[in-house]
């Protein structure tokens, strides 16, 4: 058969920057042990009580179609959430349940642009992004947040990137993969920019759990910013439900109405017992949140111990989310080089930065997530590898 152009545009010329994460999985399945510290994913697994309010649920019924919207009980559960966490006044109306938050970032999109029109986002950016924007049919445009700037946005790289065909602006705080928060100024500046050129912000602030230093702001809060946002939002880092896919989009309510249209010819609802166990996890509020993030959070100070008595790695200064980035240009390498020797020499595995944009080039990414004495272990490890390059 003749596949259409919109599914092989989806992962780009260059592919999907994940070749050594496969390669390391790989070296797994053949029996090489490797500490792998590439992927976003807890160690821990989903908490045991919100797996049985899953199994209450699904033994007492909740297994046939759901609703297009999501449960009534859940996205009022998640508009209190967000009303409690930024002050926008917030009701079931403005949420849609999604089966994860990429489900989210892909409705946001086909909400908002139509083909050939150029969606934005920053660089460094997760790696679907890109993808996602493809796949609705529009043009993705990189901006750069440059490590001279502490990969803060600047105005000027920004209104330098729009065009008469510009109708999006994605951004991602606390970021993935710099673990980077933007600052209240950076955000003003960013709403400014979206409401001078009538863009729609897509915030993706699934990390916004995951805050160190400093405060995350939603840039749905911003005065006149509440029409112009759609927010995604999602179970899996701040409850520990990655495979469970359950999400969310937050924004103008007749938008959220018009997005059922787009569940109903593609994910047909989230299923009913998975959305009861997240109403469960919800309902145990911020001190179970902060149970989720506390390995990171403790991890971070672990990495930034570590990083202290060498100096060939300078990390970026990591405020937020399960990561941490490193400048290894030191050592003489590119990020994509260090991140392969280290597989191949120490049996560690990091993702390069070149995999999030030109920007985290001659970076790589370090996540935070595994044991905490085996995390110190491969530190330490990472530590002399590249003082030996040095």
């Amino acid at each position: 058969m003749r596949m259409s152009d919109k599914l092989k545009s989806i992962a780009g010329e260059g592919g999907d920057g994940w070749e050594l994460f496969l390669r390391a999985r790989g070296m797994i399945a053949s029996g090489t042990p490797v500490t792998e510290l590439t992927i976003g994913e807890h160690d821990i697994r989903t908490a045991a009580p919100v797996l049985q309010a899953m199994h209450e649920a699904a033994k007492a019924g909740n297994t046939g179609y759901a609703i297009m919207h999501g449960q009534m009980t859940l996205r009022e559960a998640v508009a209190a959430r967000v009303q409690a966490r930024t002050g926008v006044p917030t009701t079931y109306e403005n949420v849609l349940i999604t089966p994860g938050g990429q489900s989210a970032l892909f409705a946001a999109h086909i909400a908002s642009l139509d083909n050939g029109q150029t969606a934005l986002y920053m660089d460094p950016f997760y790696a679907t992004y890109p993808g996602t924007i493809r796949a609705v049919g529009a043009v993705d445009k990189p901006v750069p947040a440059r490590a001279e700037h502490a990969f803060q946005p600047q105005r000027a790289d920004l209104e330098a990137a729009i065009n008469e065909s510009t109708r999006t602006l994605l951004i991602n705080s606390p970021n993935n993969p710099t673990g980077v928060i933007y600052t209240p100024e950076t955000m003003q500046m960013i709403a400014d920019v979206v409401q001078a050129h009538g863009l729609t912000l897509i915030s993706d602030e699934v990390y916004d759990t995951q805050i160190w230093e400093g405060v995350h702001i939603s840039p749905r809060s911003l005065e006149g910013m509440a029409d112009h946002t759609l927010v995604v939002g999602s179970m899996s880092k701040s409850h520990a439900m990655t495979g469970s896919r359950c999400g969310w989009l937050v924004g103008p309510a007749d938008v959220i109405d018009k997005l059922v249209d787009l569940s109903t010819v593609t994910t047909y609802g989230v299923p009913g017992y998975i959305q009861d166990a997240a109403l469960f996890a919800l309902e145990q509020g911020e001190s179970f949140e902060e149970e989720i993030a506390a390995p990171f959070k403790r991890r971070r100070e672990v990495t930034l111990k570590a990083l202290a008595s060498q100096n060939i790695l300078t990390p970026v200064p990591t405020a937020g989310a399960m990561y941490v980035m490193l400048d290894v240009r030191q050592t003489g390498l590119t990020g994509e080089e260090f991140a392969n020797r280290l597989l191949d020499e120490r049996h560690i595995a990091v993702m390069p930065g070149g995999s999030f944009g030109n920007e985290a080039a001659g970076h790589v990414r370090v996540a935070m997530t595994i044991e905490d004495s085996a995390y110190e272990a491969a530190l330490k490890d990472i530590c002399s590898f590249a003082a030996a390059l040095a």
